[in-house]
């Protein structure tokens, strides 16, 4: 008589978040809205300190509605990075993320481009205010862009209720 034995075996395996590139997200630096985000950052510090660190100021209020515009963005900006670079947005669903930046776009570009203009106009001729102002309109240069992209992402191609 033949006997016929099977064996089997069961294997687990368990995914760690090492896995998926650990509790750091670097690989989202790379990304254009990570180049773009850091750009942002950058950008707007150096407007800042061009400001900051400028002797002889012509108009204080104007320059400091200037700094008070560019670090408040910077910051909130950076937060932004931060959050992508910390995998965060995941971890806190409550909050629609996408339109959360997307409102932070559309004020910070209105709000430092204005800025930027007050800073152009009250320099006098000085070559930091000057440069604080350029950087400024870069950076609300930058803040457009992302302005636009996200605001692709957000309204872009929504379903129609007549294409159900």
């Amino acid at each position: 008589m033949s006997h016929t034995v099977v064996t089997t075996r069961t294997t687990t395996t368990t995914s760690s978040s090492s896995a998926d590139g650990g509790f750091l997200n670097l690989g989202y630096i790379r990304t254009f809205p990570g180049l773009l985000k850091l750009a942002q950052v950058v950008t707007l510090l150096i407007a800042f300190l061009c400001i900051h660190c400028a002797p002889g100021w012509t108009d204080l209020s104007a320059f400091r509605y200037f700094e008070v515009v560019t670090v408040w963005f910077l910051i909130a900006f950076l937060i932004f990075l931060l959050m992508y670079i910390l995998r965060l947005q995941s971890k806190i669903p409550c909050i629609n993320w996408t339109l959360t930046e997307f409102l932070h776009y559309a004020v910070g570009t209105i709000l430092v481009f204005i800025a930027s203009i007050v800073a152009a106009v009250k320099s006098g001729g000085h070559s930091a205010l000057v440069a604080g102002s350029v950087f400024g309109f870069i950076a609300t240069f930058l803040l457009a862009i992302s302005l636009w992209t996200s605001y692709k992402v957000t309204c872009g191609s929504q379903p129609t209720s007549a294409a159900v």
